[in-house]
């Protein structure tokens, strides 16, 4: 079944000196303020549809990884991972970055490497940004 997910954002004023505020109607767990600045400058408290991406990014990879070794047999005790997208103004973004650690337990450096690999080619968010360069580094601790 397939499900469909909202937010919406409300902005006022031009480019540069306006400001908007973000909402996840879905969920309805939070508001996020936004700006032009927290988008090409310091973020001062406020978020930018990259970091928002981030997010995305790095939940919806954290998941399948977690499932593509757990279906393996082997389970993650934990995973941690950062996803850093990179935005150039006038140009767009430039490229996403993932780094992933994990605990898992009975599964070598290699193993974990081609799961991660497959997490980053293969989960949703993954899928809809694959016109930009994704690249991943991968540590099993």
């Amino acid at each position: 079944m397939a499900t469909t997910r909202t937010a919406h954002t409300e902005w006022e004023g031009d480019l540069l000196s306006g400001s908007g505020d973000i909402t996840l109607d879905s969920s309805g767990a939070a508001h996020f303020p936004v700006t032009w600045a927290s988008r090409a400058e310091d973020p001062n408290g406020r978020t930018s549809p990259e970091e928002l991406i981030a997010a995305a990014h790095s939940s919806c990879f954290s998941m399948a990884l977690a499932n593509g070794l757990a279906k393996a047999g082997t389970p993650p005790t934990s995973l941690t991972t950062k996803a850093m997208v990179t935005l150039q103004p006038g140009t767009g973004i430039t490229g996403i970055h993932l780094t992933v650690e994990g605990r898992v337990p009975n599964v070598d450096e290699a193993v974990f490497k081609a799961a991660a690999e497959d997490a980053k080619s293969n989960c949703p968010v993954s899928k809809a940004l694959s016109g930009t360069t994704i690249t991943l580094t991968s540590v099993l601790t």
